[in-house]
């Protein structure tokens, strides 16, 4: 496989919906690590590669949304020696998650400790702010999905892409955008998603869900659905009308019921909804308005 090996954390018991992407060599790497919730899946899969926590030394995460960083400061607490490497925007919520933490609460409900776990601080001596590289990757700014989203592309191509890519459950062709609340940003998803074309990957890592042979196609197919639907929302689709229609191109895509729980569990329908929704009444645009 190239670019990482990809652990599959089985979040909730479910294959192919979260994964982290292992980097080997003299100081072994994750980018991105999954919620607490997941922390015992990732002992199995390092262990199953003859690894612990405590052969870790960095961890490089794409951005602090909790699918993707929430088990970071467990991991430091077990691993005193790992680094975190997170954009500027993020690195005060990793090392202060309260705010995070309270804003992820209010929209999970109680439904957050079972999907997520324990969301620990990361001591700030842990912690440093992603450069222009990172453990030999180049790194860039990536926002739309998130303002704190960051990319990296190593030597060969490989684009550890986080969200910014969307989610596409492999070997499925379908492709759903990841747009959940609060900080959705159209134009500048645009911007990073030409960012990520103009280095010409090779592959694309998706944490949700698999390595993407196909980039240039994947990104094309990414910019036109996130244009479906953000346009849908604009024109005053309810949530309902709005998960109606992506249950429709999951079905048009002939995907079967396993992977297309995969799908909505990675990337809830009514979240990108939510989102989408919101970056639209803040311009003051959506129909409703």
């Amino acid at each position: 496989m190239p670019g990482g090996d990809v652990l599959d954390l089985r979040h909730l018991g479910r294959e192919r919906v979260i994964g982290s992407y292992l980097l080997e060599g003299d100081e072994p790497a994750l980018v991105d690590c999954g919620p607490a919730s997941c922390a015992a899946e990732l002992r199995a899969r390092l262990a199953a590669r003859g690894l612990t926590v405590h052969d870790l030394r960095h961890l490089v995460l794409t951005h602090i949304h909790l699918d993707h960083a929430g088990a970071a400061g467990t991991l430091v607490r077990e691993n005193p020696l790992l680094l975190v490497h997170v954009s500027e925007v993020g690195a005060p919520h990793v090392v202060d998650p309260s705010r995070l933490e309270r804003s992820a609460r209010r929209l999970y409900g109680d439904e957050f400790d079972r999907l997520w776990g324990e969301l620990a601080p990361v001591p700030a001596e842990n912690v440093r702010v992603a450069g222009d590289r990172v453990l030999g990757l180049e790194a860039f700014p990536t926002p739309g999905h998130a303002s704190h989203h960051v990319a990296y592309v190593d030597a060969d191509g490989v684009c550890y892409s986080g969200d910014a890519a969307g989610a596409r459950i492999l070997p499925s062709r379908y492709l759903a955008p990841v747009a959940p609340p609060p900080d959705i940003d159209l134009e500048a998803w645009e911007r990073s998603l030409a960012a990520i074309e103009r280095r010409r990957p090779s592959s694309l890592c998706l944490p949700h869900f698999g390595v993407v042979d196909d980039p240039a196609e994947h990104l094309a197919l990414m910019r036109e659905r996130l244009r479906t639907w953000a346009e849908r929302v604009r024109d005053g689709a309810s949530e309902e009308e709005f998960e109606r229609a992506a249950e429709e191109e999951l079905r048009a895509e002939g995907v079967d019921e396993e992977t297309a729980a995969a799908y909505r569990q990675a990337a809830p329908f009514w979240q990108s909804h939510a989102g989408l929704r919101r970056y639209w009444d803040k311009k003051g645009e959506t129909a409703a308005a």
